[in-house]
């Protein structure tokens, strides 16, 4: 992604209706809290970059005795505040990019959730490595919403249609990163899947909170984006989404040439 893309696409992370819509994603399944409890190192303080509303973060203090919760986004912030365990007290919430943020290292683990693809690779990684504890490391997740074969091709095409932003290639940006020599990869992990399922109206606003998806990007076509997918669950007879969702972990550690 090229920095003019991705300055363009990060607009939308500031407007509350996207971070409102955050609550509509499927979790992290379970497993990949267990790859990150057996990743942790003392002290058990953990950075989350990029944390978003929080999908990481209000986990992680079952592993942590602090939490940094770092986002260039009030809004998320905020929200992440408001969401089920976002007031507990091992969680210090900062509005800031994981570029310049303040930090208080130290960190037993970094984690980034969704949000790498996003920073300045030559920045952060160096950061991560000077904040990382010796031994401590970098995981960086992802999640895979596995659509079933009924439905998946023809909801891509209204994908394609409505988006100018081809998938995100996950493994593909520590490929770059280790050729750079910012990252040393130590392990992958893709986690068994679980169910998930939703109104489909809750599935087109996860759909929305995206960066190539939301009210922000599509502008006057996001009345229209809504409708084709309807359309296409109705012709179906669908009247609840399900899929299976499986979590990804990269862990390594940043380096700093």
């Amino acid at each position: 992604m090229s920095v003019e893309t991705r300055l363009a696409l990060s607009r939308v992370w500031a407007e509350p209706d996207v971070a409102r819509l955050y609550r509509y994603r499927a979790p992290y399944p379970p497993p990949v809290f267990e790859i990150l409890r057996r990743l942790i190192v003392e002290p058990h303080t953990i950075l989350d970059a990029g944390c978003g509303t929080g999908a990481l973060t209000r986990h992680l203090t079952e592993l942590a005795s602090r939490v940094d919760a770092v986002d260039p986004s009030e809004a998320m912030i905020e929200e992440g505040r408001r969401l089920l365990g976002g007031g507990d007290p091992r969680i210090r919430w900062i509005v800031g990019p994981a570029e310049t943020a303040p930090l208080e290292p130290p960190y037993g683990l970094i984690t980034t959730g969704q949000s790498l693809h996003w920073m300045d690779h030559g920045v952060v990684m160096r950061r991560f490595h000077d904040a990382l504890a010796p031994g401590g490391r970098l995981a960086a997740l992802d999640i895979e919403w596995e659509y079933p074969p009924a439905w998946r091709d023809k909801l891509i095409s209204i994908f394609e249609r409505f988006s100018s932003r081809g998938p995100k290639a996950f493994l593909d940006i520590f490929e770059d990163l280790q050729r750079r020599g910012l990252f040393e990869r130590h392990g992958f992990q893709r986690t068994s899947t679980i169910p998930f399922e939703q109104s489909i109206e809750g599935f087109i606003r996860a759909l929305q909170s995206t960066s190539s998806l939301s009210r922000v990007t599509l502008g006057e076509r996001t009345a229209a984006f809504a409708a084709e997918v309807r359309a296409l669950f109705a012709s179906l007879g669908v009247d609840r989404v399900a899929f299976p969702v499986a979590g990804s972990v990269v862990w390594g550690r940043p380096l700093r040439p």
